[in-house]
């Protein structure tokens, strides 16, 4: 008796899951569920109060080692649009879209269509000839970190919000250009700082997530994760290896993720005699910062700042 209740409120969960209005939730606006922040606040800009937006990842928990749970795949069900970035990123997205209805969802891939850099991570290394250099293939999904990436989701979205909501085509398109006007100014901005630094070494003491922001403004970027989970820990032939690196570039700044243990960061700032920058890859929000209404454009100014700090810029 026990187990055919439970079976029953089983298909009645899924029931609702499938009948339930995903266009207004009563409140006569489309709702949306994304994966990440710099998705979920690209979908706010654009829809305003036209769009319920719901994001996936809970505030303070690193993105890389977050599974959904059965709430999750509900909400996800009951939405009319669902975008991720891409299933180098998700990587348990595959079975979620294979579960989902897609006549009645739109699922939106929203790196559809970016740039992709040379996906190299390069690193110093003591060789037969003495100190040297290695570059290692690994995948970097922060693609937003190059802003005409960033347009590229932009427009991914757009599309997405107008094909679930057409009478409103015209709104959505006029915010969605607000926002890429203002990541071209930003893009402007990094350029102006940037092309002005003393250093152009950029140590970090968290998982590979910068190889965008460095490609595009000529930076060197130093990892100490061998990729982009938080989860695969430095070796200590790694850490030595960014200690003798930091050292013979002079370097006086490290930098650091508020989502990562400062573990590593600190054994660096001991080793090497360095100071700590915090910087945010901006996959995802402290909870403070998402109480406080922190956009993606404000994390990225804050980043500037840190990076301009950091890298000795004019």
């Amino acid at each position: 008796m026990r187990y055919s209740f439970i079976f029953l409120l089983l298909l009645l969960i899924a029931f609702s899951s499938c009948h339930t209005s995903k266009t207004n939730n009563g409140k006569g606006k489309i709702t949306v569920v994304t994966t990440l922040f710099p998705l979920y606040d690209f979908v706010k800009a654009i829809g305003k109060d036209k769009i319920e937006a719901h994001l996936l990842l809970p505030p303070g928990v690193e993105a890389h080692s977050f599974e959904p749970k059965p709430e999750d795949i509900i909400k996800i069900n009951k939405s009319k649009v669902f975008v991720y970035l891409g299933k180098n990123m998700e990587r348990w997205v595959e079975k979620i879209i294979k579960s989902i209805d897609s006549d009645k969802i739109i699922i939106v891939e929203a790196s559809k269509g970016v740039k992709e850099y040379p996906e190299e991570h390069e690193h110093e290394h003591e060789n037969e000839h003495g100190h040297g250099k290695m570059n290692l293939s690994i995948n970097d999904p922060h693609v937003w970190l190059d802003f005409d990436n960033a347009k590229v989701i932009v427009d991914n979205i757009l599309t997405s919000l107008v094909l679930a909501d057409e009478r409103n085509s015209d709104f959505y398109t006029k915010n969605a250009q607000v926002l890429k006007d203002a990541l071209t100014e930003l893009d402007k901005e990094f350029e102006k700082v940037l092309s002005k630094c003393k250093k152009r070494y950029l140590f970090h003491a968290g998982h590979f997530a910068f190889n965008y922001l460095a490609k595009r403004y000529n930076l060197k970027y130093y990892s100490a994760y061998k990729g982009s989970s938080a989860e695969e820990e430095p070796t200590v032939k790694r850490i030595s290896e960014m200690i003798k690196g930091i050292k013979k570039h002079n370097v006086r700044y490290v930098f650091f993720e508020e989502l990562i243990s400062p573990r590593i960061g600190e054994v660096l700032s001991k080793e090497a005699g360095v100071t700590l920058l915090k910087i945010n890859p901006a996959h995802n929000l402290s909870k403070e910062d998402m109480e406080r209404g922190i956009s993606f454009i404000d994390v990225m100014k804050y980043n500037l700042n840190q990076l301009r700090i950091g890298l000795e810029c004019q």
